[in-house]
């Protein structure tokens, strides 16, 4: 199946749907970095490019799978205080099989998603997607930034990739 047929259906999913719904709930009042579509897709975008840039293999449709479902845990967080990286995996398994994903397929996405809060400079997938992560945000654009609780190297503070 070529294009982006089961990212799509991600989207789709009513499961993702009700989650992307008690996140945004949950983050309505939330004053910097909230967890929106904009986000999920920026993250994906960003690790493709950077995947290309530094001859990273990777399939297009992995990584915006995982972009769109990295985040979709963190309204468990809110709720009972899992990690959202442990919640995205458990919530994302079901959906990727509902989506058509084959089980090596879907081992790869929930890699991303349990790995994109923990640091790492290399240069594969994993680490790519980390630093996407990040750089996703422009703290640089942020009305709060002073307020934030990222520490002071985290923060996108200048255009960079």
């Amino acid at each position: 199946m070529g294009g982006m047929e089961r990212v799509n259906r991600i989207w789709n999913h009513p499961a993702y749907q009700e989650a992307l719904g008690k996140l945004t709930a949950y983050e309505a009042e939330r004053e910097f970095c909230r967890h929106t579509p904009e986000h999920f897709l920026a993250v994906a975008r960003l690790t493709y490019l950077l995947a290309l840039e530094q001859g990273v293999e990777a399939d297009k449709e992995i990584i915006y799978a995982a972009g769109l479902l990295h985040d979709m845990g963190r309204y468990l967080q809110y709720e009972n205080g899992m990690p959202h990286d442990e919640a995205g995996v458990r919530l994302a398994g079901p959906i990727l099989q509902d989506c058509g994903f084959s089980e090596g397929e879907s081992a790869e996405v929930l890699k991303l998603i349990g790995s994109h809060r923990t640091k790492s400079d290399k240069a594969d997938l994993p680490g790519l997607f980390y630093r996407a992560d990040k750089l996703s945000r422009s703290c640089f654009l942020c009305p709060s930034q002073e307020d934030c609780n990222w520490p002071e190297e985290k923060k996108n503070l200048e255009i960079r990739l």
